[in-house]
């Protein structure tokens, strides 16, 4: 058995896919076979250029604008996939933010941002793509979490939050979708070599035991993992360079 998911003729849907951790997704899930719908809600050229690269490799691809933190923006969303690529196999839920704040200086409104961006985007997006892969008694959902959901880390408390609930929200989904053949995961990197992390790179690379930060691409082979594990569910997979073990 290869550990590497045949997702040939899949429809996957990477939120967040236009830069960073996940386009590494988006660029693995094509790699895999599958045809790829890559949201974004800014950065339009840059979701243009994966889906140009996921083409040129003779894959199916689309960028697809859309706030998936609000609920009429994931409905259109899921049905233009649909129309262009067929109804939606593997979700990763992928979009976040993390607004940098000290508890002195959190506000009501950035607390209610990171949920509703990070949390409630994946509910959304979750419950949208559902009655496809329950008709069909298969599908694939991956949520991308972070180290924050069990320490600390240098965001704030209202990250740590967003964070935990994904995996709350991973394990309820889990537990009730199995019987329909759906398995649902969670990935959770710590301190990756991504544009928002850059400035203070060698500072980060100082606290990993392995001396360097984790990349991308090695998020989308963890990603990858749990997708082609059909026995997989309910898991939160860590990737931190042995920084933590819990």
């Amino acid at each position: 058995m290869s550990v590497v998911p045949d997702l040939t003729n899949r429809v996957a849907l990477v939120t967040g896919g236009s830069r960073g951790i996940g386009r590494a997704i988006a660029l693995a899930l094509a790699d895999a076979g599958a045809h790829v719908a890559v949201n974004y809600r800014d950065r339009a050229d840059n979701a243009h250029a994966v889906a140009d690269a996921i083409s040129a490799a003779g894959r199916r691809a689309i960028p697809v604008a859309a706030d998936v933190s609000d609920a009429t923006a994931v409905a259109h969303m899921v049905n233009q996939i649909a129309n262009k690529l067929g109804p939606v196999d593997v979700l990763i839920n992928n979009a976040g933010i993390a607004l940098i704040r000290t508890v002195d200086e959190l506000t009501e409104a950035d607390f209610d941002r990171t949920i509703t961006v990070n949390l409630k985007s994946a509910f959304l997006c979750t419950q949208a793509v559902l009655p496809h892969m329950r008709a069909q008694r298969w599908g694939r959902i991956v949520n991308l979490s972070s180290g924050a959901a069990r320490g600390a880390g240098g965001i704030g408390v209202h990250y740590n939050a967003s964070k935990a609930g994904m995996e709350g929200l991973t394990r309820g989904y889990a537990a009730r979708l199995i019987t329909d053949g759906i398995t649902v995961n969670a990935v959770a990197p710590s301190l990756i070599d991504t544009d928002m992390m850059s400035a203070r790179r060698d500072d980060y690379a100082k606290r990993i035991p392995l001396g360097r930060m984790g990349t991308p691409e090695e998020v989308a082979q963890a990603a990858l993992l749990v997708l082609g594990n059909p026995y997989m569910t309910g898991q939160t997979v860590q990737l931190n360079g042995g920084t933590h073990y819990i």
